[in-house]
């Protein structure tokens, strides 16, 4: 079973609005996904695969209660939100979300959801590798949302 996620700013495989990304506001979009029986928490990652340097990091969420299937625009930029969610550090070495920015030609973008029988016991600022190697043996279902953006 694959988690379907959905956003009401961009259709899976359609171009990412200016106002997410670097050329406008940078702010997150919002996301809506299914509800997964048996989850704990769910977590967000964003990357870029098409990066010069390698896969790029835009966002690390996680710890995001199992009564939420969804998130609102604009998630401010905190190490840990009011819901009890912690922000990861991106690869531009910040807590939150950081938007497309390609420095040529249009690249994909992967808003990855996981849903998780467990919470995890790491701090907020920890890195995606971090938070993968805290998920493993811990995904009980996972999708993805793909925008494209062109600068």
């Amino acid at each position: 079973m694959t988690i379907q996620i959905t956003s009401e700013i961009f259709k899976n495989g359609e171009p990412i609005p200016d106002r997410y990304a670097c050329n406008g506001v940078n702010v997150s979009p919002s996301l809506e996904w299914d509800s997964v029986s048996g989850t704990v928490k769910y977590a967000i990652i964003c990357e870029d695969p098409d990066a010069p340097s390698g896969t790029w990091t835009h966002w690390v969420i996680f710890n995001i209660p199992s009564d939420t299937t969804g998130l609102s625009e604009w998630v401010m930029e905190r190490e840990e939100l009011e819901n009890g969610a912690k922000q990861g550090l991106n690869d531009f070495g910040t807590v939150g979300y950081r938007g497309p920015c390609p420095p040529d030609g249009t690249h994909r973008y992967y808003f990855t959801v996981y849903a998780l029988d467990t919470e995890i016991e790491i701090p907020a600022k920890i890195t995606k590798q971090d938070l993968l190697k805290a998920m493993k043996d811990h995904i009980i279902d996972e999708g993805s949302l793909m925008g494209r953006y062109t600068r």
